[in-house]
């Protein structure tokens, strides 16, 4: 078995599908990622995907064990009409809005079993991440999951590990308004060191790069050289109606 270090270098040796798709609504949205990881898992995909989407309009996602009230400013949302919803992974709660490029991946773990380990799932794509965004910015890790330039926030990410695939996703701030994380979230209950107490808009912000340098740096980082010629629309329609357009679901904690 590769070490998780050499592995890290070249994580991926195979082309994977791109599949650069952002559906009407931030559930649907939510539900493909998770669709996705499903779809794999059950072998109905036949390689490893990267997803690429864009929201259209200011949503907030807690994690998938988030308490919505500690994490989320709910008056405000309400009042200002941004939806609240939940995804399948863990981590704090994001705002995600136009600006804020959205990036999923389905990985195949036959390959990289170390990738079971959190701790090495994470060091597996944020290398290779920071690494695609360097030409543009000296881009760091930092944290458990986040990527940083100039000690601030550009990407908070987290991971679903499954059976045989892992679902890693996250952000990547390149024109967002970013005094909505502000307005839209609490203080997390949780933060990492390098953060030292700063408030969102000391600590976020944008990369300097156009949406389009932007998504070719992950298609080439990634080597998504073939479009997913199918995306799994039954499973996604059902993820939405069972499951992300249900307060059940969104609001369980």
């Amino acid at each position: 078995m590769p070490s998780p270090a050499s592995a890290s270098a070249h994580p991926l040796t195979l082309d994977m599908y791109c599949l650069n798709l952002t559906l009407p609504t931030p559930a649907e949205n939510l539900a493909l990622d998770e669709a996705l990881l499903d779809a794999a898992e059950a072998g109905e995909i036949d390689g490893e995907v990267l997803r690429l989407w864009e929201p259209t309009a200011p949503c907030v996602v807690v994690g998938s064990s988030s308490r919505v009230t500690d994490e989320v400013r709910l008056e405000h949302c309400r009042a200002q009409g941004i939806p609240v919803l939940r995804r399948c992974s863990g981590g704090a709660a994001i705002v995600t809005a136009p600006g804020c490029l959205m990036y999923a991946l389905v990985l195949s773990l036959a390959g990289r079993p170390y990738a079971r380990a959190v701790d090495q799932a994470h060091r597996l794509v944020l290398r290779q991440l920071a690494q695609a965004l360097r030409p543009f910015a000296h881009v760091v890790c930092q944290g458990t999951s986040d990527l940083a330039c100039e000690d601030r926030k550009i990407s908070g990410n987290s991971l679903r590990i499954r059976r045989s695939h892992l679902l890693y996703h996250g952000t990547l701030l390149y024109a967002l308004d970013c005094s909505l994380l502000g307005a839209c979230l609490q203080m997390p209950p949780r933060m990492p060191a390098y953060r030292r107490g700063r408030d969102h808009t000391e600590f976020v912000r944008n990369l300097a790069i156009d949406r389009d340098g932007l998504v070719q740096a992950l298609v080439q980082a990634w080597n998504a050289s073939r479009e997913l010629p199918e995306w799994p629309r039954a499973r996604t329609t059902k993820l939405v109606e069972e499951k992300y357009s249900q307060a059940g679901w969104n609001f369980r904690f």
